[in-house]
């Protein structure tokens, strides 16, 4: 008998599917059609820290990085209402029609007086946090050690203020981000979320504006975040979860076999609807029969480089491999 239940930072869930933080979870009834569907858990809609400092009266003061007039009048109206006060209603609603856990998510920046709002989450019932931290560096002398020590801050600042296990979700670009995982660490975080998909420009030539491109990820994608859950498993104590191009079961058993305690979805719920939750899980159930696997324990991290003291051998390897065919 097939078993997809997984321990995700003490919280249990019946399977490995995550529902990211997207429109699909902005409503506690979207939050439902989520649980319906059969997910393992759901990240809610991020709140934004300036939505949040709105609230207190300090949005878009100097410390608030702001570099485009597009940006300034975005935040300037998603900070109209009370976004904070609803965001707590959401999380309690959902709490009430979900038996899955159930992750907060702040988009975040600095680590400036929004942070105390991490304990409200708390309080409200969220399972756990997630800081969806969207650094986006544009000084040229800023110093790159100033920057990984600013995300350190921003961790450490938020749990300090709660008890909750907070998922850190980053990007992938740092010169080592095996240092980088393991300071995230260090600052409290239970959980990395590998990898933020950034927003994508483009232009259009026809009205000189900017606009968004490939609003969906392709599974062409993963890559990346194979690459590193990989070579992180076991390695930075703490769970690591896929994110980015996850699209079918068969994706789902690679980030498993590369060591993901979980992985986070949602392009593939907006192309090919809710109903692909179960597609992926009976996907998975199958894939574990045929290969004689009762619990994800049973195969997770077999192909990861824990078994190796020199990870960056083994990626070059796989390298050589690729381009000559030489073992």
């Amino acid at each position: 008998m097939v078993n997809l239940a997984t321990d995700l930072m003490g919280l249990n869930l019946k399977n490995p599917i995550i529902v990211s933080s997207c429109s699909l979870t902005h409503s506690p009834e979207g939050v439902k059609r989520c649980a319906d569907a059969g997910a393992g858990a759901v990240v809610l809609k991020s709140l934004f820290e300036e939505q949040i400092e709105a609230d207190t009266g300090d949005l878009l003061d100097d410390a608030v990085p702001v570099y485009h007039t597009e940006e300034l009048d975005y935040l300037a109206n998603t900070a109209k209402g009370k976004a904070a006060e609803d965001y707590l209603e959401l999380i309690e609603k959902s709490k009430e029609l979900v038996d899955i856990p159930v992750i907060a998510s702040i988009n975040c920046v600095t680590n400036r007086k929004w942070t105390e709002f991490a304990k409200y989450v708390e309080a409200m019932g969220a399972d756990a946090l997630e800081l969806n931290i969207s650094l986006m560096p544009k000084d040229f002398d800023e110093d790159p050690m100033a920057i990984e020590q600013h995300i350190y801050d921003i961790v450490s600042s938020v749990k300090h203020q709660v008890n909750l296990p907070v998922l850190v979700k980053i990007g992938p670009y740092f010169t080592s981000m095996p240092r980088v995982a393991k300071n995230i660490r260090k600052a409290g975080a239970s959980a990395l979320v590998l990898f933020n998909r950034f927003y994508q420009t483009d232009i259009d030539v026809d009205t000189l504006d900017f606009r968004s491109k490939n609003k969906y990820s392709a599974p062409g994608e993963m890559s990346n975040t194979l690459r590193w859950v990989s070579i992180l498993y076991q390695r930075v104590g703490c769970s690591l979860i896929g994110n980015t191009g996850i699209h079918d079961g068969e994706g789902v058993v690679k980030q498993l076999l590369v060591g993901a305690k979980a992985v986070e979805l949602c392009s593939t719920l907006y192309i090919h609807g809710m109903g692909q939750i179960n597609l992926i899980l009976e996907d998975l159930r199958k894939w574990m029969m045929d290969n004689d696997f009762e619990t994800l324990d049973e195969f997770r991290g077999s192909l990861s480089q824990k078994n190796t003291s020199v990870p960056e051998y083994f990626e070059r390897q796989q390298y050589i491999r690729a381009l000559v065919g030489v073992d």
